[in-house]
């Protein structure tokens, strides 16, 4: 008796093509998914030792996880732009503002963008 048996059969490649799809549905969404050319750079410089003399009264704005504090006085956002006025002589007077432990950056961020918009160029940001 003879057996008879088929002939060894070549194995196949596996097909690279699912793989290729996968990756490029996989860079679409990331590409997607991502936002280019947002970056925005916030004109604050950062305190350092040198500089010239401060002058004029206080004008230290204080951000805390409750609110917002002007030389120590807790104050509305509305009221420091109005309190500034009283404060400062030109636009150009310094202000400082300063996070306290707790509080987010978006909320330093939201005062001085308000302080801007009232026409205040000379933001410090201290820590």
């Amino acid at each position: 008796m003879t057996l008879f048996s088929d002939p060894p059969r070549r194995r196949r490649r596996p097909s690279l093509t699912p793989m290729i799809d996968v990756v490029f549905l996989l860079l679409v969404f990331f590409m997607l998914a991502s936002r280019f050319g947002t970056d925005h750079v916030l004109p604050m410089p950062l305190a350092s030792g040198g500089g010239t003399a401060y002058e004029g009264p206080p004008r230290l704005v204080d951000v805390t996880p409750e609110g917002l504090r002007l030389n120590g006085q807790p104050m509305e956002e509305a009221a420091l732009i109005a309190a500034m006025a009283d404060l400062t002589e030109a636009p150009t007077d310094p202000i400082i503002l300063r996070g306290r432990d707790g509080a987010d950056l978006q909320s330093i961020v939201s005062i001085g963008t308000a302080l801007r918009g009232a026409g205040y160029t000379a933001l410090v940001l201290v820590e």
